[in-house]
Order: structure tokens, then sequence, then C-alpha cells
């Protein structure tokens, strides 16, 4: 199976942490060379420290804030006019909590820009670099909430499911370049975010952190949380030369939670 990607270079979003900067070292450890690109400059250069540099790959990394699409749109406009990107990594931060009835309508807007908005425009800049080179991956890191919404993440359930209609739209254009586009739905995966929606859940149901946890693994078949590493593994395939004829699909990655087929 060939999972050989040197000399390819990978756009990979919110990789300062979590499951993007796991993402960024599976990339790294099969030769790509990588941009991480997150926030916090601090997080991003000690994330680069960790990157794999055994096959001569050059890694760099781009500091920006998703909510101020002008600034990435110049930086991203500006790094690919000196260096094509092959593979693209949209991942960023979910939004907050909360029943979709008591949801603000700016809260929509604010969640539609940093997910289906950025995506949309990362992929507008990369993908003349992906026909060149007739080899692109874009690969979302989305939710199980798109096979099945989830209680309480109402603003949530929405974006992400826009994006997988927007992603699979994507892909039925893309694909005559060699170019595809896939969504991976990670389960409870241990990051930042599931330590929110246990808060969020705590406060919700008056319930102890332990018996939040018990509760969420009691809906997981494996019974454990998803490592940001197991999630990386399958973003890495779907990135490699041996994921060529998997296309438009959304691959869950949840250790069985998800009912729906």
């Amino acid at each position: 199976m060939n999972l050989n990607l040197q000399g390819k270079n990978a756009l990979v979003g919110g990789s300062s942490k979590g499951i993007g900067k796991a993402c960024a070292k599976e990339l790294a450890a099969l030769g790509a060379n990588i941009i991480l690109m997150a926030r916090s400059e601090d997080l991003l250069s000690s994330a680069m420290s960790e990157l794999d540099t055994s096959l001569a790959q050059q890694h760099e990394y781009l500091v920006v804030d998703y909510q101020n699409r002008a600034d990435l749109e110049q930086q991203v406009g500006a790094f690919v006019q000196k260096k094509p990107i092959h593979i693209l990594i949209n991942n960023t931060g979910g939004p907050a909590g909360g029943t979709i009835l008591q949801a603000k309508p700016e809260q929509f807007l604010d969640a539609f820009q940093m997910h289906l908005l950025c995506n949309h425009l990362l992929t507008q800049l990369v993908v003349d670099g992906m026909k060149q080179a007739n080899y692109g991956r874009i690969v979302n890191i989305i939710s199980t909430s798109v096979k099945e919404p989830l209680t309480g993440l109402g603003v949530s359930n929405t974006t992400r499911g826009a994006v997988a209609s927007w992603a699979k739209t994507l892909a039925g254009e893309l694909g005559k370049f060699g170019i595809t586009v896939n969504n991976v739905l990670p389960g409870f995966t241990e990051t930042e975010r599931l330590d929110q929606v246990i808060t969020h859940q705590m406060q919700q149901q008056v319930l102890s952190r332990e018996q939040v946890v018990q509760n969420m693994l009691g809906t997981v078949p494996l019974g454990r949380f998803a490592s940001p590493e197991e999630v990386a593994n399958v973003v890495a395939f779907l990135a490699s030369p041996a994921g060529s004829y998997v296309n438009g699909i959304s691959l869950l990655v949840d250790g069985g939670r998800t009912k729906s087929m």
C-alpha cells in the first residue's frame, strides 16, 4: 500500500493542538512537508518542533485567525504563489453548545464563517496547484452529527451538515482533476473540545464529570474515547496515494457509536 507523501505539501488547519496537530504529525511521518496553521504562534512553534524531519521534510507555519477571513486569504494566497498545496486538511474548533431554538442568528453566522466559508476560501486558494500537480486531497474534519444530530449542539449540527453537503458537491466537481474530497467524522476524542462538551453536559444535567463520562462511554461499543492519533491515521490514509479512489464520503471514526449506516 502506497502511503508515501514525500514531495507533497500539506496545509493543516487548527494544527497547534488536538486532532489537527495529530494529523500534521502523521502526515509528516509519511514524508509530507507541513504548513501548520492556527492562532497561537507559541503553540505552532512548539508543534513544529515535534514534526518528523528524517526524510528532509521542510515545515513552516502560518499564524492566522479564521475569524479574520481577509487576513486568512492574504496569507494563504501569498503562500501558494511560492509553493503549491497538495493536501488540505480543513479543521477548526466547533461552535459552542446549546439548543437550536435558543441560538441567536449571530451564532449561526459566526459558525458558518469559521467552518463553511473558510473551508471554501482555502479550497479556492489551493485548488489550482492541485490541478497542475494532478494530485489533490481535501479532507474535512467534521463530526458524527453529519449522520445523527447531537443533543445540545444545535448550531454545530446545522453547520456541520452544511459543510458535508458542500464537500459532497465539491467532490463531484473536482474528481476529474485527480482531486478527492472527503470528510472524517470523529466521535468522542480526547481533546479540549471533548472537555468543553463534558463541562456543558455537567451544567445542563447537573451531573458529576465521572457520571457524564460514564454515560458517554456507555454509548460507545469499544468502551473508550479515541485518541487524536487514531483519527489522524484515517486522515492520513485519505490524504495518501492509497486513498486515490475514495471520494465524496463521510467516514465515521467513532468506535461504533453512531447507529445509522
